[in-house]
C-alpha cells in the first residue's frame, strides 16, 4: 500500500462526489460531458491560469476500458456551456457507460495534480504517475446482475491517462492512473454503513443495528431499496428500479423552455430552482421574477407518487419493517411531496436527513469508511505476516 492514495468516489447521476487521502480533500463536479476539439477558444488566454480549474476542465482521456479511446471532452461546469453536452440517460447502466469512467478518471486526475500531492506521486517533467486504492459503488440492480465484476476488471490492471489540455493551472500535464485495489460496493449496503458507523467503523447508531429497516436511495437514474435484517442487506429482498429523478427534471426543463422561453443549461439548474433557500420554484423571465410552481409541483408530485408506490410494495413484502430512511439527491428533491403523501395516506414510519449535504454525500462517505477499513486490515495483516518466524 506504499505510495497509494485512498479515493472514495460516488459517480452520481447529478454530480461526482469524491473524498481523498485522510479526508483532507473533497471534489464535487457536475456529471456532464461534451465532446470537444483540442484547441478550444479562450478569451484572454494569458489570464487562463488565474481561473478556477474546476470551471475549465478540458481533457483528453486514454484508457483501454473506454469504447471511444483518446477522445477530447469538456467536463462539468465547462460542459454545461456546450450545445452537445450529455448527461446519463434513464435506463442506462452506470457500469457500462463511458461517461462513468471519464468522470471517475477526471476526478482522480484533478486530485493527482493538486500541488499538495507532489510529495505523494512522482512527477517527471509534465507526467504524474498516480496510484490509488479506490472505493466506489454501483446501483443494487447492477450488482445483483453481476456487473460489478466487469466494472472492477475494467479499472484494475490497466493504466488510464488523463491529459489536461486548455485547463487553468494544469495545461499540458498528463496523469497516469493505476489502481492498487478497487472495491465496488452495492449502494444500498453503503447507505446502511453510513447510517450506523463512524469513519473507524465503530457503531454510532445502536438503535438501528438490530432493527429491520428499509433504505430507499433515490438517484438520478435509479432507485435502490435495501432491506436490512440482522445487520446485513437481505440480497433476496433488496430491489433496484429504473426510476430516478432525471426524467422528471428533464420534463420540467423542457416545459419551462416551451412555456417561458427560458433555456436552462442542465438538470443541475432545475435542481437549484427547486431546492434553493430563497425564491424557490421561481425563475427570471426577461428580468421579471416568475413562478414555475405549477410546473414543478405537478411533475414532482407525479414522481413522488411512483416512489411512494415502490415503498408501499416493498414494505408489504417486509411487514416487520420498523422504519424507512429516504436518502440521496432525489430524496432531497422529493422530500416535501413524499412527507405530504405519507401523512395523507398510509402513515409509514419514514425519515429523511434534514442536512442536505449529509444525504447527498452519504455514498461517498460510506465508500470512504469501507475502503479505509480495508486498507487498515491489509496493513495489519502485512505487519502480522512480517512478524511470523521464518521457517528453516
Amino acid at each position: 500500500m506504499n505510495n497509494t492514495r485512498i479515493a472514495a468516489i460516488d459517480v452520481g447521476n447529478d454530480s461526482i462526489k469524491a473524498i481523498f487521502g485522510e479526508v483532507e480533500y473533497e471534489l464535487n463536479i457536475p456529471n456532464i460531458v461534451a465532446r470537444d476539439t483540442e484547441d478550444r477558444p479562450v478569451i484572454g488566454i494569458e489570464e487562463l491560469d488565474d481561473k478556477n480549474p474546476l470551471d475549465g476542465i478540458h481533457i483528453k482521456v486514454h484508457s483501454p476500458a473506454l469504447k471511444e479511446n483518446n477522445a477530447i471532452y469538456r467536463i462539468g461546469n465547462l460542459a454545461t456551456k456546450s450545445n452537445n453536452a450529455t448527461e446519463l440517460d434513464p435506463g442506462s447502466s452506470k457500469s457500462e457507460e463511458d461517461q462513468t469512467l471519464i468522470m471517475l478518471f477526471t476526478t482522480l486526475a484533478l486530485d493527482a495534480v493538486n500541488e499538495e500531492n507532489a510529495r505523494v506521486f512522482p512527477r517527471v517533467k509534465n507526467v504524474i504517475d498516480a496510484n490509488y486504492t479506490l472505493g466506489t459503488g454501483l446501483p443494487l440492480r447492477e450488482v445483483k446482475e453481476g456487473k460489478d465484476a466487469g466494472y472492477r476488471s475494467k479499472l484494475s490492471g490497466s493504466v488510464h491517462q488523463v491529459e489536461f489540455l486548455v485547463t487553468p493551472k494544469y495545461q499540458g500535464i498528463k496523469v497516469n492512473i493505476k489502481f492498487d485495489e478497487v472495491k465496488v460496493y452495492p449502494e444500498g449496503f453503503a447507505a446502511y454503513i453510513n447510517l450506523v458507523m463512524d469513519n473507524n467503523l465503530k457503531i454510532i447508531n445502536k438503535d438501528l443495528i438490530d432493527r429491520q429497516i428499509l433504505i430507499q436511495d433515490i438517484g438520478g437514474l435509479s432507485t435502490d431499496i435495501a432491506v436490512i435484517k440482522n445487520r446485513n442487506v437481505d440480497d433476496d429482498k433488496a430491489q433496484g428500479f429504473n426510476l430516478g429523478v432525471s426524467e422528471s427534471l428533464e420534463a420540467i426543463r423542457e416545459e419551462i423552455r416551451s412555456k417561458h422561453g427560458v433555456e436552462l443549461d442542465s438538470r443541475r439548474d432545475v435542481v437549484d430552482i427547486i431546492t434553493k433557500k430563497n425564491d424557490r420554484n421561481h425563475i427570471m423571465v426577461k428580468g421579471s421574477r416568475t413562478s414555475v410552481h405549477d410546473i414543478t409541483d405537478r411533475i414532482l408530485l407525479d414522481l413522488a407518487k411512483k416512489q411512494y408506490r415502490l415503498l408501499r410494495n416493498v414494505w408489504s413484502k417486509n411487514s416487520q419493517t420498523e422504519i424507512c430512511y429516504f436518502v440521496g439527491g432525489g430524496a432531497t428533491v422529493l422530500k416535501d411531496y413524499l412527507k405530504t403523501l405519507n401523512n395523507n395516506l398510509d402513515g409509514y414510519n419514514i425519515d429523511f436527513f434534514e442536512d442536505e449535504k449529509e444525504s447527498i454525500w452519504m455514498m461517498a462517505n460510506a465508500y470512504y469508511k469501507l475502503i479505509t477499513d480495508f486498507v487498515r486490515k491489509a496493513e495489519k495483516q502485512k505487519v502480522a505476516e512480517a512478524k511470523k518466524p521464518v521457517a528453516n
